[in-house]
């Protein structure tokens, strides 16, 4: 589960009780302790989830909706591609159903399932479709509003544009990775620092472009070019500081102050990116030192810078950081019943679902 308050934070009193009991009364009192938990997170919703099928632990060809599209999504989150998809559906508040699909080797798919990442199947003929930006641009065709859409009328060439410089900034000479997309040439090497200060300057001079009217790729409107451009920089943001020493994309206001802005806009007024969609900074780092992620190893200095930036991330919450994300995450909910009050009992309730 994606969301901006630390949502285990609702178990810390089951762990604590844990750590009090006896050896020999350790079996009952769990079970009394999913209860309670089990119990505290009860909540008067009526409202059946969307339905989320991991393809990995269930290959039984699915019973697809007649009613809304199916996602077939990376299943760990991974996929920067398939998170565009995940976005755009998440960003238009469109009903969608979802399967969790495995890309990190063979034997592992669903006999069902052929090609990558993302793909929808649309519930009126049972059509596949797949390419990132041509299904944003059907989800928004589909499931876009007056009250936004991701290819607003008035401003649909500059957001074509927007989106399509990404492959014109992003480094072409790196190897490709779901995990550390745009970080490793073909060496296995890092990419030089200088590289990467090309692209983000670049980025943020793109940015600048229409800064007067607001944070965002094209002003003041969350677009499909934000959507284009989110999942790479969500990625940067947290790995580019572990790979070179003063490299910040995220927090160097002085050197990239758009890309900043942008950064605080997606993280503080899109509740659907924010309470859904992205991805843990943590986790981002974590994958660097996993195998198979497009290097040759593990860069010098990684985990350090890891464990540097893990230990201000794990600080508790202030009660205004707090406040904050409860009211994105009010937001986020007012349209999906099936939620729960708080992103905290959300995870619990994930917890539970799955013990």
């Amino acid at each position: 589960l994606r969301s901006p308050v630390s949502h285990m934070a609702v178990l810390a009193p089951t762990r604590r009780c844990f750590m009090r009991m006896r050896a020999s009364s350790f079996f009952v009192a769990f079970v009394a302790q999913w209860q309670d938990l089990e119990n505290t997170l009860q909540t008067s919703s009526q409202h059946a989830p969307p339905v989320v099928i991991d393809s990995a632990l269930d290959p039984s060809k699915p019973s697809y909706s007649s009613a809304v599209p199916t996602l077939f999504r990376e299943r760990h989150g991974w996929c920067p591609y398939s998170e565009r998809v995940w976005l755009a559906l998440e960003a238009t508040n469109a009903p969608y159903d979802t399967v969790r699909i495995d890309n990190t080797g063979p034997g592992r798919r669903p006999s069902y399932f052929a090609g990558q990442t993302p793909q929808m199947r649309w519930p009126e003929d049972g059509r596949v479709q797949g390419e990132s930006m041509d299904l944003v641009r059907e989800v928004d065709k589909r499931y876009g509003n007056e009250g936004h859409r991701l290819y607003p009328e008035d401003m649909q060439s500059d957001v074509i544009n927007k989106a399509r410089e990404f492959q014109n900034i992003f480094p072409s000479k790196s190897r490709p990775s779901s995990r550390a997309a745009f970080l490793f040439g073909w060496s296995g090497e890092p990419l030089w620092k200088s590289e990467f200060e090309s692209v983000l300057q670049k980025t943020d001079e793109l940015l600048a472009s229409t800064s007067a009217s607001g944070p965002f790729f094209c002003g003041k409107s969350f677009t499909a070019a934000d959507v284009a451009w989110a999942p790479f920089l969500e990625r940067y943001a947290a790995q580019l500081p572990c790979l070179h020493e003063g490299l910040s994309p995220r927090d160097d206001a002085a050197a990239y102050p758009h890309l900043h802005a942008w950064f605080e806009a997606m993280e503080h007024s899109v509740p659907a990116y924010a309470c859904r969609v992205r991805g843990n900074p943590s986790s981002w780092r974590k994958v660097l030192t996993m195998a198979g992620y497009g290097n040759a190893g593990v860069p010098p200095a990684v985990v350090e810078r890891m464990d540097d930036l893990g230990m201000e991330e794990s600080r508790p919450q202030t009660e205004e950081e707090r406040r904050k994300n409860q009211a994105l995450w009010d937001d986020y909910r007012s349209t999906r019943p099936h939620l729960a009050n708080t992103p905290s009992a959300e995870a619990g309730g994930v917890v539970l679902g799955k013990r």
